[in-house]
C-alpha cells in the first residue's frame, strides 16, 4: 500500500484531527493543493483555531501562486497565530512547552507576512500588487517587508495610473523611516508635477539621494549593476533638488545640486537641457548680485550648453545668451 492510501486509510478508520493533519500534509507535498486546502477547511470547521491547519492552506495557495487565496488565508493565519500568542498559559500546560507554543505562533505570523510580500513582489498585475501591500501594511505597519516593496508599489502604481496611492503610502513609510530611493524620487516627481508644496519635494528627492550614498549593497546584486543604480538614484534626485531649489531662488544651493546631477544624467537630452538651463539662471543671479566674472562666465557657458540642446528650454536659453553678454558687455 502506498504511503498516501496509508495515511487516507488511518483517517478514514481513526476520524481525530491527527489523522487529517497528516493526510493535509502528504496533499501539499503531492502538490494536490486544492485537496489541501479543503482538507484544512474540515480541520477549521472543527477547531477555528487549528493553526497548522491555516497555516498549511497558506502554504497550499501559494503552491497555486493563487492571490486571492494567500490573501485569504495570510489573513485568517495570522489572526489564528495572534490569538494563541495572546492566550495566557493553560494550567495543564508546562511553561516551557507554552512559550514554544507561542514562539511558533509568532513565528508563523510573521510568515504569514512574507507571503504576501512574496506574492507582490511575484505578481505582473498592478492592482494585485497595490492590494497585497496594501493589506500588508494594514497588518503590521512595521513590518520589515514594506521597506522591500516600496519600489514595486511605486512602479504598479505608476502603471495603474494611481500615484497619489503611492505617495500616501510612501509619505507614511516616511514617517516610520521606512525608505526606498525609487519610491523617494517617485513622491518627489509627484510633487513637482503638481507645481504644489516645493518643499516636500525637496524633502523627498534629498533623502534619496542621503539614502542611497549610504546604503549598502543589497545580496545578489552584481557591482556594475548597484553602480548604476547609485548613479540614477543620486543623478535623478540631485537633478530635482535642483530644479526645487532654483525655483525657490536658492541660487547657491540649486548651484550645487545641479553641478552634482550632472555626471549622472548623461545621456538624457531632456535632463541635461534643463540642469544647464537652471544652472545658467542661477549662476546669473548669483554672478548679478556679486559682481563676480567667474559666475558670469559659467552662466554664459552653462545657457549656451543648455541652447545647443533641442527642448523646451533651447528658445529661452539662446535669449539669455544674448541678455546676459549684453548686460555685461561680453564678445
Amino acid at each position: 500500500m502506498k504511503p498516501l492510501q496509508l495515511v487516507f486509510c488511518l483517517a478514514l478508520l481513526a476520524d481525530n484531527g491527527f489523522a487529517q493533519h497528516e493526510v493535509q500534509q502528504f496533499q501539499l507535498k503531492a502538490g494536490e493543493y486544492d485537496k489541501a486546502i479543503e482538507t484544512g477547511e474540515k480541520l477549521l470547521a472543527a477547531d477555528a483555531n487549528d493553526l497548522d491547519a491555516s497555516y498549511t492552506n497558506l502554504k497550499a495557495a501559494e503552491g497555486k501562486k493563487d492571490a486571492s487565496g494567500i490573501l485569504k488565508w495570510s489573513g485568517q493565519t495570522s489572526e489564528i497565530a495572534r490569538k494563541v500568542a495572546s492566550n495566557p498559559k493553560p494550567a495543564n500546560k508546562d511553561a516551557d512547552e507554552w512559550k514554544q507554543t507561542v514562539d511558533y505562533a509568532k513565528q508563523v505570523d510573521t510568515y504569514t507576512e512574507y507571503a504576501l510580500y512574496l506574492a507582490a513582489l511575484q505578481s505582473a498585475d498592478p492592482q494585485t500588487v497595490i492590494l497585497l501591500t496594501n493589506t500588508l501594511e494594514q497588518r503590521n505597519p512595521q513590518s520589515q517587508y514594506i521597506a522591500q516593496l516600496l519600489e514595486k508599489y511605486a512602479a504598479s502604481a505608476r502603471q495603474a495610473s494611481s500615484m497619489l496611492k503611492a505617495v500616501e503610502l510612501g509619505e507614511r513609510a516616511f514617517e516610520r523611516n521606512q525608505f526606498n530611493g525609487d519610491m523617494l524620487l517617485a513622491m518627489s516627481d509627484y510633487y513637482m508635477q503638481q507645481k504644489q508644496q516645493p518643499d516636500k519635494a525637496l524633502r523627498y528627492s534629498t533623502k534619496a539621494v542621503e539614502l542611497i550614498a549610504t546604503q549598502p549593497k543589497p545580496e545578489g546584486v552584481p557591482d556594475a549593476d548597484w553602480e548604476k543604480k547609485k548613479a540614477s538614484i543620486s543623478g535623478l534626485g540631485n537633478w530635482m533638488s535642483g530644479v526645487t531649489l532654483e525655483g525657490q531662488g536658492k541660487h547657491a544651493a540649486a548651484d550645487q545640486a545641479l553641478r552634482a546631477a550632472l555626471p549622472n544624467i548623461k545621456g538624457n537630452d531632456q535632463l541635461m537641457a534643463i540642469a544647464l538651463f537652471h544652472l545658467g539662471v542661477a549662476n546669473y543671479k548669483m554672478g548679478q548680485t556679486s559682481k563676480n566674472k567667474l559666475q558670469i562666465a559659467e552662466a554664459v557657458k552653462f545657457s549656451e550648453q543648455s541652447a545647443a540642446i533641442k527642448s523646451p528650454y533651447q528658445a529661452q536659453a539662446q535669449k539669455n545668451v544674448k541678455v546676459i553678454k549684453t548686460e555685461f558687455k561680453l564678445p
